[in-house]
């Protein structure tokens, strides 16, 4: 349950505003190190921090900062210094006004997309890597790793061959094949295992215990704490490119459900460092599963803490995780700012990448499909303000997934090359 490198010492961040992690179940405190469960409770740990560090950070440094999620590293556990960072300098993804969108589903107020396609590996992933092996560059690992859905993998995998360090990565063997070659073109290992995502993070979680995988940094498991923090930049940048506002509404996809808690958290952070002022009514945090895979989401349905693991299905594969480590605290998120969680069967997925591409010019996976499709059905349940700025989030690139429309999609028209069989087709008016 627990990991420690005993070779690698706990070195903590001199310039930086972490100093400890500490249990979200339990609060207690360890050093900075690569543990990501609580001795005492088996609790995930998070990184805690100086909070009068924390405060010192201004907008107007912050503006002046790099043109990457570096620009944050004021409030992020590593990175400080640039010498020190293991990046692809991912972040600055475009924050796309959806006008056409919000009008097919009869939204009012703004609704923006945050595109996280644009990152270097065009997925979110990038910025949880580039700040996990930031940190453990600095605890001394020698080796990345990851347990992945598809885009973890071509993140760490493209990272390790920036830096020049060996890289393992362990996925599922079902994966969609733009993931696989996005990720073994690298030339790093790639180990497909016959099973589940689950099924590879359990062996991952077991492998990093042996003397053979020490000097390894597994992004998602011995150092998590510091992976999670790196989406707390998606929040940080949707407030600072509203104009240093966060929106009303913010809807975003769940796997393991860290990704909602850290936008929410990122949230909570601007406010208490004074760095913006929260809407007059608060923000509301909205999640999004795959009807293939809704542990989540079918506990809060069904007002309980107790979240069931599932055995995944769908299309939705980079959402796919059935044991989701984080849904207690999605769960918490969601209830504490007044927001709900819906999820999508495969057709309104395909049905939702069609959608976004045609009214915003943004290709989604699906995972971003699976986003587009339960903001429609928050709106038609009356769940979601139509009346609120909303912010959904496209967490990675369709021409990852091209399988999910491809059958869809295609000419419009099949013609001969000549002037004749173009006014024929209709193509002249």
């Amino acid at each position: 349950m627990t990991s420690t490198v005993d070779a690698i010492p706990a070195q903590p961040t001199a310039t930086g505003p972490a100093r400890a992690l500490v249990c979200r179940a339990c609060g207690a405190r360890y050093p900075l190190a690569a543990q990501h469960a609580c001795y005492e409770c088996f609790g995930p740990l998070e990184v805690d921090y100086d909070s009068a560090a924390l405060a010192k950070v201004t907008r107007a440094e912050i503006e002046a900062g790099p043109q990457s999620i570096w620009r944050y590293a004021g409030l992020l556990p590593a990175g400080q210094d640039p010498a020190t960072r293991v990046t692809l300098d991912p972040g600055l993804t475009p924050l796309v006004a959806a006008p056409w969108l919000a009008a097919e589903l009869g939204i009012r107020a703004p609704l923006w997309v945050k595109d996280d396609s644009a990152n270097p590996t065009h997925s979110f992933k990038d910025r949880v890597v580039s700040v996990a092996l930031t940190a453990a560059r600095g605890l001394g690992f020698t080796r990345f790793a990851c347990a992945s859905t598809g885009n973890l993998a071509n993140s760490v995998a493209a990272h390790a061959a920036r830096a020049g360090v060996p890289s393992i990565v362990f996925i599922p063997g079902d994966l969609e094949q733009g993931k696989v070659v996005t990720t073994a073109v690298y030339g790093g290992e790639l180990v497909a295992i016959d099973g589940s995502y689950d099924d590879v993070n359990r062996l991952c979680g077991e492998l990093v215990e042996t003397d053979e995988f020490e000097d390894t940094a597994f992004v998602n498991v011995n150092v998590r704490p510091y992976y999670a923090e790196g989406s707390k930049t998606l929040g940080y940048e949707v407030a600072e490119q509203l104009g240093w506002r966060i929106p009303e509404q913010v809807v975003i996809p769940m796997a393991s459900g860290e990704l909602l808690t850290k936008i929410d958290k990122a949230f909570s952070e601007l406010v208490e460092i004074g760095l913006v002022e929260a809407p007059a009514n608060g923000w509301k945090v909205f999640g999004a599963q795959s009807a293939g895979c809704k542990p989540i989401a079918t506990a809060l349905h069904g007002g309980t803490d107790t979240i069931t693991p599932v055995k995944p299905t769908g299309i939705a594969k980079s959402l796919n995780i059935g044991d989701p480590a984080a849904g207690l605290y999605a769960l918490e998120a969601v209830r504490r700012t007044g927001g709900w969680m819906d999820y999508a069967d495969d057709d309104e997925i395909r049905d939702a990448i069609r959608l976004l591409a045609r009214t915003t010019g943004v290709f989604a996976e699906t995972a971003g499909g699976v986003t587009v499709a339960v903001l429609r059905k928050l709106v038609a349940a009356g769940k979601l303000d139509p009346d609120a700025e909303t912010v959904v989030f496209n967490t990675g690139e369709g021409l990852k997934t091209l399988d999910a429309v491809a059958t869809q999609v295609g000419p419009t028209h099949r013609i001969k090359p000549s002037l004749r069989a173009a006014r024929d087709a209709g193509l002249l008016g």
